[in-house]
């Protein structure tokens, strides 16, 4: 029998290999299995997916930074008062994260009443800070489990605490994560964000326009006022670019009352008969 030579490694052994050019098809397959089999071993039907800002900061941390803001020197310079109107913005702004805790909250008290055997409309976010982290803490608050589909890049995303190690998911490409976050929500709600908020958001309702996605998804974006200001979707009624019925693709609420019932009676009705 020949002996096998040293220092000879089988392919799926092979780091260099795995993470070189010639198997980035491996690594997107990888991407779709492990999760999948992860998500059936843990017994998770679906989700509740929260979109929404990483820069938003909780009342607590926002009012610090504040603070700490005023007591520090230099308040003369240009750069001071620029960083002054930010933290005075994070301020207002930090009312989103406290409601996503509380919405969060109260739709994992809820599906933690449905079923004992499968873990049903779990909450679900990209795994880091601002909005994303205010949905982790609200389920945890209730005492449920949650997701994270984290995304690696080189700033402001890291895991939160609010995640446990087997409910964390890392993706290294984009379009891997998205499917993660389509493919098992029965809800999308998109808190206020930036590019990629706009860009997650854009993405599943373009699919549901175009029917891609055949589900009946409820799909809700927070707080009208922020929303009409980034977005003017009349107009592009208007300039005949969107269909006046694709405005019915998604609703707008302005309270986690009107979020919850939206979407607590949108299960009801459709998945839970």
């Amino acid at each position: 029998m020949s002996k096998k030579k040293a220092g000879v490694l089988r392919a799926y052994n092979n780091g260099e290999f795995l993470n070189s050019a010639g198997a980035r098809e491996l690594r997107i397959l990888s991407e779709f299995i492990e999760p999948k089999l992860r998500f059936s071993k843990n017994k998770i039907v679906d989700t509740i997916v929260f979109f929404g800002s990483a820069r938003i900061k909780s009342e607590k941390e926002a009012k610090a930074r504040l603070r700490e803001l005023k007591k520090s020197g230099k308040k003369t310079s240009r750069k001071y008062k620029e960083e002054l109107v930010l933290a005075e913005k994070m301020l207002v702004m930090s009312r989103y994260y406290e409601e996503a805790v509380e919405l969060s909250k109260r739709l994992t008290e809820w599906s933690m009443k449905l079923s004992e055997q499968e873990k049903r409309f779990i909450v679900c976010s990209g795994g880091g800070p601002g909005i994303m982290e205010a949905a982790n803490k609200g389920a945890k608050l209730a005492g449920g489990d949650s997701i994270g589909l984290n995304i690696s890049i080189p700033f402001e995303q890291f895991g939160n605490k609010y995640l446990k190690a087997e409910s964390t998911y890392e993706f290294h490409y984009f379009f891997m994560r998205k499917f993660w976050f389509v493919y098992l929500a029965k809800a999308l709600i998109v808190f206020p964000g930036g590019f990629g908020t706009l860009d997650e958001f854009m993405e599943v309702i373009t699919l549901m326009q175009t029917k891609k996605i055949k589900k009946n998804m409820k799909v809700i974006i927070y707080d009208e006022k922020f929303w009409r200001e980034v977005i003017n979707f009349d107009k592009l009624v208007e300039f005949g670019t969107v269909s006046k019925s694709d405005l019915k693709l998604f609703d707008i609420c302005n309270s986690i009352d009107e979020v919850f019932i939206k979407v607590t009676e949108h299960f009801t009705k459709h998945y839970l008969k």
